[in-house]
């Protein structure tokens, strides 16, 4: 049986950008709704199931940086990519901040959005049916379940992390101990490199430090010094054998 193609809404109030994205969206294979404005996202999510929103910062009834922080706290976790003014990099951050999953500055090659979006969605796929089931995890009073993305809290409480945060921290548990750079991350999480004024990294680590409560302690990561970044606390493998 075929599996459908990931369903993908691009919300963009510009009538040519949506024509283009949405032409060449579905040239790539990808299903491809639009809308304009928060109000049809609104709608266009009621009416069917969306694999991933491509969102434009600067709509005419609403912000996509509010709309994005208002997903997140209302636990809508579908993931998101945000367009933004090249020069606007306080956009970018702020995306990060609140919960989006990636960002791309205008103007931008469709192409590279494409790579994006499915980046995104290999990250943030719940199931891998050819590949290994992975272990799940242990660390500090934390047990993370990579194949249903928790992490539970010593008080059986389920930690909410974004896609992004969530593939952050699971690069750290599949190597215990080490110092990985920026760089590394970046590679390993997006599977882009680096310009020199990303700050992407730095971002999802506060994040990740504040939900994990390691804000301001450094107990659970580590910042190395021209390094990179590191997690101190002790990870076991657990097996899910009964």
């Amino acid at each position: 049986m075929q599996t459908a193609s990931p369903h993908i809404l691009v919300v963009d109030d510009d009538p040519e950008i949506r024509k283009l994205l949405g032409r060449y969206l579905d040239g790539q294979g990808l299903r491809v709704t639009l809308a304009a404005s928060r109000h049809e996202l609104e709608e266009r999510l009621e009416t069917g199931a969306i694999d991933l929103i491509v969102l434009d910062v600067m709509l005419p009834d609403g912000s996509g940086l509010e709309i994005c922080r208002d997903f997140r706290s209302r636990a809508i976790l579908t993931p998101i990519i945000l367009l933004t003014a090249l020069k606007e990099d306080v956009d970018r951050i702020i995306g990060l901040e609140i919960g989006a999953d990636d960002y791309l500055g205008k103007p931008f090659n469709p192409r590279e959005l494409v790579a994006r979006i499915r980046a995104v969605l290999r990250r943030t796929s719940e199931t891998q049916p050819t590949a290994e089931p992975k272990p799940r995890y242990r660390f500090a009073d934390f047990t993370v379940e990579p194949a249903s993305r928790r992490v539970i809290g010593q008080n059986g409480r389920d930690v909410t992390l974004t896609g992004a945060e969530f593939d952050l921290l699971c690069v750290f548990l599949d190597r215990p101990g080490r110092v990985l750079s920026r760089d590394q991350l970046l590679d390993l999480t997006q599977g882009r490199e680096a310009d020199p004024f990303d700050r992407s990294i730095d971002v999802l680590m506060s994040r990740l430090r504040r939900k994990l409560g390691d804000g301001g302690t450094f107990q659970l990561f580590k910042t190395v010094r021209n390094g990179g970044y590191q997690l101190a606390a002790k990870v076991d493998s657990l097996d899910d054998a009964p």
